[in-house]
């Protein structure tokens, strides 16, 4: 299922991440607060209201965290089989898909878990009616980010 070397698995786990990000940001563009999560993360960083956040830092911040979630993607992958493989569930099959679904949950929980907790109560400058949609929207955008990077991380185990 997913067996990268080391090397393997940061470099598929880079591309996979900058890969889904670029994914991410055609669903961002079609969502009423979607392109607003990475101007929160830029303006907790500059110290500015979210709409004066600047640009090249939300650019920066967001590809930087995607390219790192695919790497912590495909670790959660590499030690996910080698949970599964240690039960007996097999890394073939239905372990896989346990396995990927697993993965997916839990990544999920800490991309949504760690904007809402973090970055997003520390913003200034965005009013209390849009917080509810700007977490809905990260969420979608989370959903998917994963769709594409976990598939894309599948495939480059199977070949790395």
């Amino acid at each position: 299922m997913f067996d990268p070397s080391f090397l393997g698995g940061l470099t598929g786990g880079l591309i996979a991440g900058v890969l889904a990000t670029l994914t991410m940001d055609v669903a961002m563009a079609r969502l009423p607060e979607g392109e607003t999560p990475p101007k929160v993360a830029a303006s907790v960083l500059a110290g500015t209201a979210v709409d004066s956040a600047p640009e090249r830092l939300a650019a920066v911040v967001h590809y930087v965290a995607g390219a790192g979630s695919g790497v912590l993607t495909a670790a959660m992958l590499a030690g996910g089989v080698a949970v599964a493989a240690a039960l007996g569930v097999g890394t073939a099959g239905v372990g896989a898909v346990v396995t990927a679904a697993g993965v997916a949950f839990v990544m999920f929980v800490c991309m949504v878990g760690f904007f809402a907790l973090v970055p997003l109560p520390r913003t200034t400058g965005l009013a209390r009616q849009r917080l509810r949609v700007v977490r809905r929207d990260w969420a979608i955008c989370a959903v998917v980010y994963l769709v594409v990077a976990i598939p894309l991380l599948l495939a480059v185990g199977q070949v790395v």
